[in-house]
């Protein structure tokens, strides 16, 4: 048995997984996007980012998996100022985040199959180990029979739930979904809402951006709107 590397990432001594402090987002010389954003995700939450289209709900979901540099503020991701940490250390971050975004990124010349199994494939799992796990979360989706299906070949529905698929199948410890039931029917979006909650259940911190007003009336969650780049309001929907 060989000894496992010890991280130099740190262990957030409590439950913040996301904290914003006094944040600011400006790109280049133009107004600043995001403009003094105090937020913090606990370890296990539920979260929905609403606020209408423009407001800045992509912008700050791409500051949670380190996409975008923030012009000013605090980020910090599991106990860890990135502001502070070396590029070994936000790469090992960035693998215990699983990350649902608009325009898919599915990798062109992989079928279904090997696009799910790309995260344990770089992480060093071999393929017996996860082919089972695969399969049953690919028939979940709803993409059982388009395993062997190449990303052109599928409609904007089955990309979305394939991307679906890729970024929960390793399991990680903070999800961010960026309109995840955006190309669903309503029976579907009810079904993947259900995989995220089990996903929580089990120790998940969830943020999903969304428009869909009855996804966010179906659970409880933390309700984080954001209007003209400011977060306005924080609150509990209690009314599943």
């Amino acid at each position: 048995m060989f000894k496992k590397k010890k991280s130099k990432v740190q262990i957030a001594l409590n439950n913040e997984v996301v904290r914003f402090e006094r944040l600011g987002l400006r790109y280049g010389r133009g107004p600043e996007i995001l403009s003094d954003v105090d937020m913090c995700l606990n370890k296990g939450s539920f979260n929905f980012l609403t606020g209408p289209s423009g407001a800045g709900k992509s912008s700050l979901l791409k500051l949670c998996y380190m996409d975008l540099k923030q012009s000013r503020g605090l980020i910090s991701l599991f106990g860890n100022d990135i502001s502070s940490i070396s590029q070994k250390a936000k790469y090992s971050i960035k693998k215990r985040i699983g990350v649902i975004l608009q325009d898919f990124r599915l990798i062109d010349h992989l079928t279904v199959f090997e696009n799910v199994a790309l995260p344990l494939r770089v992480s060093g799992e071999k393929r017996r180990n996860y082919t089972k796990d695969i399969c049953e979360l690919l028939q979940w989706v709803g993409l059982g029979d388009r395993m062997d299906a190449l990303p052109k070949t599928l409609s904007g529905g089955e990309k979305q739930r394939a991307a679906i698929a890729r970024a929960i199948i390793s399991k990680p410890d903070l999800i961010i979904a960026d309109e995840p039931t955006g190309n669903v029917d309503e029976v579907m979006s009810k079904r993947l809402l259900k995989l995220f909650i089990e996903m929580n259940r089990s120790g998940t911190t969830i943020l999903i951006a969304t428009h869909d007003k009855k996804l966010v009336k179906g659970i409880n969650a933390n309700i984080l709107n954001i209007e003209n780049g400011t977060l306005i309001n924080t609150n509990f929907n209690s009314s599943f």
